[in-house]
């Protein structure tokens, strides 16, 4: 039985509150959700539109979580210097994707957005994230806010790699931070100030890419995934730095590689 595309605007704003924050990368799991599972509204320009629409929704159970603390480094900005480098290495961070997004962001969502490369970067990314999270890393910067500003760029160039879907955002970034020196508390923490501008961007650029294409109902649709994606993405914040402070990133690396590996299996037996 097809479901109503409010249900699946629910279950799939829930994969990605969930999803959004862990080294998993949510755009694979939405993909791999609408292609096997049923989860796709039927129209494939609106299906990948609205991957990046409902992301909103878990930007601001970011910005919630974290209003008090970005308010104090707003306040701090004029008397503080290592505010202004904080909000200077957020902006030099952010740049590569933007430039990237930009310019290839017709040839991400017609040639990347596929199934099996998903799967494949899904389960490749697994196994370097087992590995980093393994490797004996001293992790000497503990305050995500004081990284260098060298080592923001970097971080950022990192995060340029989840241009692929199923790399994974904040999996690209933390693993590209902890092999810079931040621990792992730090490195999640970071992953969480960077998706702001670069989340809230993507959805700025496709809002103005697509808009004139949507409807009241396709309108409706999106805000209810995004109401979805709020509701989930606040209990993911809430609770995942102190589980990578005290169990690292093993059970993420091993679950990207199941769905990686279901979804190739998939791809093979159904295409």
């Amino acid at each position: 039985m097809e479901l109503m595309p409010e249900v699946k605007a629910i279950l799939l704003g829930i994969l990605e509150g969930l999803t959004e924050y862990l080294p998993v990368s949510s755009t694979g799991h939405l993909l791999l959700a609408e292609h096997f599972l049923g989860l796709s509204f039927a129209d494939p320009v609106f299906d990948k539109t609205f991957a990046v629409l409902i992301q909103l929704g878990s930007i601001l159970a970011l910005l919630l979580v974290y209003f008090r603390k970005l308010l104090d480094i707003a306040i701090a900005l004029p008397s503080s210097r290592d505010a202004r480098n904080f909000v200077i290495g957020v902006l030099i961070a952010f740049l590569p994707a933007a430039i990237i997004g930009f310019v290839l962001r017709d040839f991400i969502k017609n040639v990347l957005f596929n199934p099996l490369i998903v799967s494949i970067a899904l389960i490749v990314g697994g196994f370097v994230l087992i590995v980093v999270d393994q490797l004996p890393l001293k992790g000497e910067q503990k305050d995500a806010t004081r990284f260098p500003l060298s080592m923001y760029l970097k971080i950022g160039l990192c995060q340029c790699l989840a241009m692929v879907p199923g790399v994974s955002r904040s999996g690209a970034t933390i693993v590209g931070a902890m092999l810079l020196g931040a621990d792992k508390r730090a490195a999640a923490e970071f992953s969480f100030f960077l998706a702001m501008p670069t989340m809230v961007g993507a959805f700025a650029l496709d809002l103005f890419k697509s808009y004139k294409t949507l409807d009241v109902h396709n309108l409706t649709v999106i805000g209810i995934g995004f109401v979805a994606a709020f509701v989930s993405g606040l209990i993911v914040v809430r609770g995942l730095l102190g589980y990578v402070s005290a169990r690292g990133f093993g059970l993420f690396a091993w679950w990207r590689i199941l769905v990686g590996s279901l979804g190739l299996a998939a791809w093979i037996v159904v295409g």
